[in-house]
């Protein structure tokens, strides 16, 4: 029964990622809640069992099963989509870029697998799912941008998506790599952040390096021994400042370092849309 749990919870979660999507209406989005709690009563689950959630969505799963021949071949069909489908398809990938706009890169890659379902011959849908880039699947991201070179190998967008997917998946497991990035917004709002700043501000050796390095701005720029011992200073300030937040509040690093992976993908949404 382990394994039909584990496909019902699969499916709760796919369902559940669909009304939050914003394309189905009020009745549709409530036949679908009723279908989730039809589910989780005959397989007594509920969304927190976590244990029982598959390492990729059901839709990925679906689909690298139907793209699964090789990781560089496509097989696809003898014939083309239909207008109506090459206009949904569109409309699909359009509705993904707005997704990824506003970093929902779930919904996104959603769209985007809805768009290769209607149209698989169209390298863009594939390229587009650097929203999985956005999620940390760097695997399952640089599949889809050799498929999308596989349709168009010329494509230099495709070939720089695959470099820095590939490049990425190797800082991910690299032990040294620590992906550390900052954003302001975020910091200046988090409470443990704000009391580990004004710590560090009120000790003593931090004032007086502050204090002489703005002497130094105002007289002319420290010479010799001093100015370097100044900067080697900040850093080493710089340095615990950063060990004092990780040891006390790790999610808080957890979470900048996701922040800064996702955002240096979402920029590059655009180019190939």
């Amino acid at each position: 029964m382990a394994v039909e749990k584990r496909l019902a919870f699969s499916i709760v979660q796919f369902l559940r990622d669909q009304t939050h999507c914003g394309a189905l209406n009020s009745d549709e989005q409530e036949s679908l809640e009723v279908a989730i709690q039809c589910l989780e009563t005959t397989f007594k689950i509920n969304s927190s069992d976590c244990h029982l959630a598959a390492p990729q969505p059901l839709t990925e799963i679906f689909l690298n099963s139907l793209l699964k021949n090789d990781q560089n071949n496509l097989v696809l069909p003898e014939t083309s989509p239909s207008p109506e489908d090459t206009e949904r398809a569109e409309q699909l990938k359009n509705e993904g870029n707005n997704h990824m706009k506003e970093e929902n890169y779930s919904c996104a890659v959603e769209c985007y697998t809805k768009a290769i379902d209607l149209d698989l011959r169209n390298a863009v849908y594939y390229c587009n799912r650097l929203a999985l880039t956005a999620m940390n699947k760097y695997p399952e991201a640089i599949s889809y941008f050799k498929k999308a070179l596989v349709l168009d190998p010329e494509n230099d967008t495709y070939k720089s998506n695959l470099k820095i997917a590939e490049q990425k998946q190797k800082e991910a497991s690299s032990p040294m790599a620590t992906g550390l990035g900052f954003d302001m917004a975020s910091l200046i709002n988090n409470p443990a952040f704000i009391s580990m700043a004004a710590s560090v501000m009120q000790n003593q050796q931090v004032q007086q390096l502050m204090s002489g390095m703005m002497s130094n701005a105002v007289g002319g720029p420290a010479a010799g021994v001093g100015g370097l011992s100044d900067i080697s200073s900040l850093i080493e300030a710089g340095q615990q400042f950063a060990q004092q937040i990780q040891q006390q509040n790790p999610e808080l690093i957890e979470q900048l370092r996701n922040h800064i992976r996702s955002r240096s993908f979402s920029g590059s949404a655009e180019e190939h849309s």
